[in-house]
């Protein structure tokens, strides 16, 4: 039985990527002046301007989608014969997970022939893009509805997810830190590294001096934990940084190139949350990659 694979504008993967292998793609709000705005098209994102407007003191505010909104885009898919694998953002950062569980549960009752199966990446940006990449690939292959949510249950596990930021305040203001007494901030020149832990929570796991410094240290990352870069997709998203994130390419290429690099500029929900300037890096590891 063939299955849909929907999934949310947190993943930022690009559009033309979207459109080629049928995604459904359900957008997340943000709110400029108490105005909504959703960005389903990355291509049309105009990221220079939006995290310099950031920059200059542009308060931007979101909210998590109710279980409304994901039951107006499943309930068309079901109802044209169709089952359903949600990837969605981490539950760890996030409580719109737990409206697109509430709004399963809502539809199982009414389509009960259909499967309904959902993942919580314990990620966002590309780190929950990956996921949904993978997905493609298995049902390329031919695999079941059941078999590839175990799979991708198992995958997330080793998904390495590492950053830097600018400033930690738009992490701080949004609450999505949780060690935050943990890092100094951006005091001297001091930038933190951050990763996603085995709840799918932001932590920091060291500072260093200098944003030079923090790229490499991020490339470090990926040359000790990458398994088998030959064969991965390595993703960078960048808020409005393009030269770090042609600089941090250039590092992993060096001496373990990948089979492909994509990279993206952060979109806007996501990128509120950990502001101009951040850069991050998201490759695949070992089970164990979330606690080291």
């Amino acid at each position: 039985m063939a299955f849909a694979i929907v999934t949310d504008t947190s993943a930022n993967l690009p559009e033309e990527y979207v459109q080629k292998h049928h995604i459904t793609v359900i957008p997340f709000s943000y709110f400029i002046d108490g105005e909504a705005h959703t960005c389903i098209d990355s291509t049309g994102f105009d990221g220079l301007k939006y995290y310099e407007s950031m920059r200059q003191g542009m308060d931007v505010t979101t909210s998590q989608i109710t279980p409304q909104i994901y039951i107006d885009y499943f309930e068309p898919l079901l109802a044209g014969g169709s089952d359903i694998l949600y990837i969605g953002m981490s539950s760890g950062i996030s409580g719109s997970f737990a409206s697109a569980l509430a709004a399963a549960a809502e539809m199982r009752k009414k389509y009960k022939e259909r499967a309904i199966r959902l993942v919580d990446t314990l990620g966002a940006s590309l780190g929950e893009g990956l996921l949904v990449m993978k997905a493609v690939s298995l049902q390329e292959k031919g695999l079941h509805l059941q078999d590839v949510t175990d799979l991708l249950k198992n995958y997330r596990r080793r998904i390495c997810q590492v950053f830097t930021v600018e400033d930690l305040k738009y992490l701080k203001k949004s609450g999505r830190l949780s060690n935050v007494a943990a890092v100094i901030g951006t005091v001297l020149n001091i930038k933190p590294l951050l990763k996603g832990n085995e709840e799918g929570k932001i932590v920091a796991y060291g500072k260093i001096r200098g944003k030079r410094r923090a790229v490499e240290a991020l490339a470090k990352r990926y040359e000790e934990l990458a398994v088998k870069p030959e064969r991965q997709t390595v993703c960078i998203a960048h808020a409005d940084c393009p030269k770090d994130a042609a600089y941090l390419e250039e590092l992993i290429q060096r001496n373990r190139p990948p089979k492909d690099v994509m990279t993206v500029c952060y979109e806007p929900v996501t990128g509120s949350h950990v502001g101009p300037g951040t850069l991050a890096l998201f490759f695949e590891s070992d089970e164990r990659v979330r606690s080291r």
